[in-house]
């Protein structure tokens, strides 16, 4: 086993405010293990509110800061990224995304980090035509791909390099994630929102696979423990339409689900329109893109059998996922927004 509940030296994270980074946190804290989080500068810190980890600030493109950050500590969970359709300034997705990935990975050589576990996406595997896709399938989205989807890919290729030149790198991909403490909130939650807040009218073709953030977070430490440096391990769960989704959202929330049919020609249009209108009128984030709204419109789904054969990974009922996340939203999400 690599570290667990008997190491004495420190666990790195860094994204450890974020959505999935917090709860792998919280999943460490229950081994007992000694967690030193590396905050990105002006993170919202409420998701690590009370929480006994030791905090460093500091930037994951800043070689020279991570490999002091990293010294002593046996294992590296890197998660941090920035997870958004859309930026006024493409450039920063790139720069943290990609470039810190380097950044991070060559300080972990350099601190002789023993195990890291790099966090990639479902967005950098490509779609399989009519079946569920697997960590063989070919990248095969870049008629779609916006530049969170391209970074996502590209650094998980940076991850990959690193393995193959004896980096020990065990990869996880996680889906579509959901629960609470997603302050953000990420693309995903925002969906939750949208649907609580009755500002979706209706819905389109399309479906994605999902992950409760907790299972997703017992991913991460399995693949520390179990898996196979240079593997790539899909967290993944429920495979559902968009349609579907929306049912269980309402029916856990208590309201009716939307039933407006959305043609997918008609729904992109209208999120082409949002885009420009947030490019060179509000300059603040739409609810929808272009690019985003097209690979929300196909089936991405996934298998997780890889991740179940050979990490253990556990996969609890949907609905039981879209309560703890309805239940977060309607209550501790605002004071959790006020925070930090």
């Amino acid at each position: 086993m690599a570290g667990g509940a008997s190491g004495t030296a420190a666990v790195a994270v860094t994204g450890p405010t974020g959505f999935i980074g917090s709860a792998v946190v919280r999943k460490l804290l229950e081994q007992k293990r000694t967690v030193r989080c590396l905050i990105e500068p002006g993170a919202n810190t409420a998701n690590l509110e009370g929480l006994p980890v030791e905090r460093i600030t500091c930037d994951v493109t800043d070689f020279a800061t991570m490999k002091k950050s990293l010294e002593g500590c046996e294992t590296l969970f890197h998660l941090a990224a920035i997870y958004k359709t859309w930026l006024p300034d493409e450039e920063v997705i790139y720069r943290v995304n990609v470039e810190g990935t380097v950044s991070t990975l060559l300080a972990a050589q350099h601190a002789k980090v023993n195990r890291i576990v790099y966090t990639s996406s479902i967005a950098a595997i490509g779609l399989a035509s009519g079946g569920l896709a697997d960590e063989t399938t070919k990248f095969n989205l870049f008629d779609i791909a916006n530049p969170y989807i391209l970074t996502k890919w590209q650094s998980e290729r940076v991850a990959m390099r690193f393995a193959e030149s004896g980096l020990p790198v065990v990869i996880v991909i996680p889906a579509f994630p959901f629960g609470p403490r997603d302050i953000a909130p990420t693309p995903t939650g925002a969906i939750i929102r949208a649907l609580l807040n009755k500002e979706v009218p209706g819905h389109g073709p399309g479906g994605f696979c999902t992950i409760d953030v907790d299972d997703c977070a017992e991913g991460h430490v399995l693949a520390e423990e179990k898996g196979r440096i240079g593997e790539r391990y899909i967290l993944g769960n429920d495979n559902v339409s968009l349609k579907d989704f929306f049912d269980v959202v309402c029916k856990v929330a208590g309201l009716k689900t939307p039933n407006l049919p959305m043609p997918g020609a008609l729904a992109a249009g209208v999120a082409l329109g949002m885009e420009l209108w947030a490019d060179h009128v509000s300059h603040k984030e739409p609810p929808a893109t272009y690019r985003s709204m097209r690979y929300a419109q196909r089936n991405a789904f996934f298998s997780n059998a890889k991740a179940k054969r050979e990490l253990g990974l556990p996969t609890r009922p949907l609905e039981e996922t879209v309560r703890r996340a309805v239940e977060w939203f309607r209550g501790d999400f605002q004071t959790a927004r006020t925070k930090g």
